[in-house]
């Protein structure tokens, strides 16, 4: 059961590690615009822009988009490293309910984004990013319950 438990919380770290990783920096190649949190140009990225236009705070895009590719890329490198698992795990977990909330509420932003900032597109992504954010939620949840606890050694 032990092995089956460390299969497990591997694999959901390493989903959640590559998910962080692609939307802070994304390492596949041709990333489609305005998605990548670490590499945009200030007021190119579209959720943050749709938050920030939304709410009219002006630091969520760039300011806040930083922050968060930041948080994303520390959880990833602690998600990879066995001994700072579970606090990655936390931290994910942190990030995902402020996306979820986010998606929740349509004055910030809404479960359908726009998969353009141009003027004249109303098209959106159909919640794909709203259902990424509940499965990667769900991942965090999952990794918080059965990532094992580190063994202390008395003597």
């Amino acid at each position: 059961m032990t092995v089956l438990r460390h299969l497990a919380s591997w694999a959901l770290a390493l989903f959640l590690a590559f998910m962080f990783l692609q939307s802070s920096l994304h390492p596949l190649p041709d990333p489609p615009e305005g998605s990548v949190k670490l590499f945009d140009l200030p007021g190119q990225n579209i959720v943050f822009s749709v938050m920030a236009e939304k709410t009219g705070i002006s630091l969520i895009e760039p300011t806040g988009r930083m922050i968060v590719g930041c948080l994303e890329l520390l959880a990833a490198i602690l998600l990879f490293l066995p001994w700072t698992q579970r606090k990655g795990a936390y931290l994910s977990l942190l990030i995902l309910i402020g996306a979820v909330s986010v998606h929740l509420n349509p004055d910030i932003l809404g479960q359908n984004v726009p998969v353009s900032l141009s003027s004249g597109s109303s098209q959106t992504d159909g919640g794909q990013l709203f259902a990424l954010s509940i499965a990667m939620l769900t991942a965090s949840m999952l990794l918080c319950i059965i990532q094992p606890a580190r063994k202390t050694h008395s003597g």
